[in-house]
């Protein structure tokens, strides 16, 4: 995990909004697309019109025992590319993972440069890696379909949710790594892209996740799922909705950590906040890593 405390603000002057019927900017039903190393958003909305998955994987698809939700996107930046999710994890997944975590959460930890983990006042919330089963695995299909069916199981880490109470946060940071003792072959390389997932949400205020280096929409529908009354000067600060979820690509073509994947998750004013990382790497992880979790 990297920290880059002193960023960049580009200063913009806010558009008035206007009352109107909030709308999704896409109201798509989207349960599959194709592979998002060189997406753009008219290969995803021609994905919505013609569809690209073959009758036999959706029937294969079709035959397991998951939900498959009718999830919708939509596309806020294309460099990098981010997408918000509505409706990604069903409600009956959200209850399954609380309940195979409930006894495990421990004070998260981060690495340093040299790959040492401690605590650390940058992020004070809780953590626990989610033991697989079936529904569990339901989830990480979903996630792995969303990128495209020729990425391996084995590129994903741990499911891990992480838990925030009043007053904690996780300081600015980007998911990829920039010391090579964290991009090593056996740990997968480096962290591709990822998904961060609302499971729980109890009367809370704060607690969004912010990036601080993207350009706010002007649109007033974006309302709905970001929050319109920051200044733009903040970037974009997504609501966190139970079932909800952003996904992001972590690294430039080139392989290289795209320093604009920077992003908080906010402090929690009141209520409390349970989320969840899916992260992908750029190659398989050893059998060894993936059975203990990680925490980063």
């Amino acid at each position: 995990m990297s920290f880059i405390p002193n960023f960049v603000s580009t200063h913009r002057t806010r558009v008035p909004r206007h009352s109107s019927t909030k709308r999704p900017l896409f109201n798509l039903k989207m349960p599959r697309i194709p592979h998002l190393s060189a997406i753009t958003v008219i290969s995803l909305l021609a994905h919505a019109v013609l569809g690209s998955a073959s009758t036999s994987r959706q029937t294969a698809l079709q035959s397991t025992p998951c939900e498959d939700p009718p999830y919708r996107i939509h596309v806020l930046s294309k460099s990098p590319l981010v997408i918000y999710i509505s409706d990604f994890v069903t409600e009956k997944e959200r209850q399954h993972v609380q309940e195979l975590t409930k006894s495990s959460f421990t004070r998260s930890s981060v690495a340093d440069e040299a790959g040492t983990k401690g605590q650390r006042q940058t992020r004070t919330s809780q953590s626990a890696s989610v033991p697989r089963d079936d529904i569990v695995r339901c989830i990480e299909n979903r996630a792995l379909s969303f990128q495209g069916f020729d990425i391996p199981r084995s590129h994903l880490e741990p499911l891990q949710l992480v838990k925030y109470g009043t007053g904690e946060e996780y300081h600015p940071h980007t998911d990829w790594f920039e010391a090579e003792l964290q991009n090593t072959a056996e740990v997968g390389g480096n962290r591709e892209t990822s998904f961060f997932a609302y499971i729980a949400v109890s009367n809370i205020t704060g607690g969004g996740t912010n990036f601080p280096m993207l350009d706010a929409p002007r649109e007033e529908r974006w309302c709905e799922y970001i929050d319109c009354d920051e200044p733009w000067e903040n970037g974009v600060t997504f609501r966190p909705v139970s079932g909800n979820a952003v996904f992001w690509q972590n690294l430039a073509g080139n392989g290289t950590g795209d320093h604009a994947t920077l992003h908080a998750g906010l402090p929690v004013t009141s209520g409390n906040k349970i989320g969840m990382n899916i992260w992908t790497r750029q190659w398989a992880l050893s059998s060894d890593y993936r059975d203990r979790g990680v925490d980063e």
